[in-house]
């Protein structure tokens, strides 16, 4: 990472840690993040869509960008730049909750929450769900801040990665419903 990027991240994530942080929210802010590990939270309401005949488009598309984001992510971008978490790199720093990936960029958490969000934005058929999609994504990405086990960067390149991986996921989904519906049906 460039010297004034990882200044900037420093400097942002040490505020947050000593202005931002609360008895109150920290609770609150450390199971949220935690839903995230393995995109368990949003991987559930995509399978959850997917018993909905409404929804049901929302969900496949929610888990198909979900995939792309994991392989994009954590099998390539992760372990190519290796980026150290912040503790490892911001001397006495604490974080909330325990990390066992050492690789920090980009934020895994962020990329799947808003893989989902623009997933079911591109698919779901009622505004609050986009809406409630959305709020969800952002309240992640900033829970991985809060919690302390990423820097700024990491979080905006993870919701970046996040939103491409929620287009195409919906896109790929869009093309396959396209193609089962032209297809003749057989007669009964």
């Amino acid at each position: 990472m460039p010297d004034v990027i990882q200044q900037l991240d420093e400097q942002a994530l040490v505020w947050i840690a000593e202005h931002v942080r609360c008895a109150v929210l920290d609770p609150f802010m450390e199971l949220y993040t935690q839903l995230g590990n393995t995109g368990m939270l949003f991987i559930a309401l995509g399978v959850l869509m997917l018993f909905f005949k409404p929804t049901r488009r929302a969900g496949l598309s929610a888990l198909c960008a979900m995939l792309i984001g994991f392989i994009v992510v954590n099998l390539t971008i992760k372990p190519l730049v290796s980026r150290p978490r912040p503790w490892l790199a911001i001397e006495n720093f604490v974080n909330l909750v325990p990390e066992h990936d050492p690789n920090s960029f980009p934020s895994g958490h962020t990329n799947a929450a808003f893989a989902f969000a623009l997933a079911v934005c591109m698919s779901a058929p009622k505004k609050w769900m986009k809406a409630a999609a959305v709020a969800m994504a952002a309240v992640m990405g900033l829970s991985r801040l809060y919690v302390g086990v990423h820097f700024p960067s990491d979080v905006l390149a993870g919701a970046a990665i996040g939103s491409l991986c929620g287009l195409a996921g919906a896109w790929v989904v869009r093309k396959g419903w396209e193609r089962i519906q032209a297809r003749p049906q057989a007669p009964k």
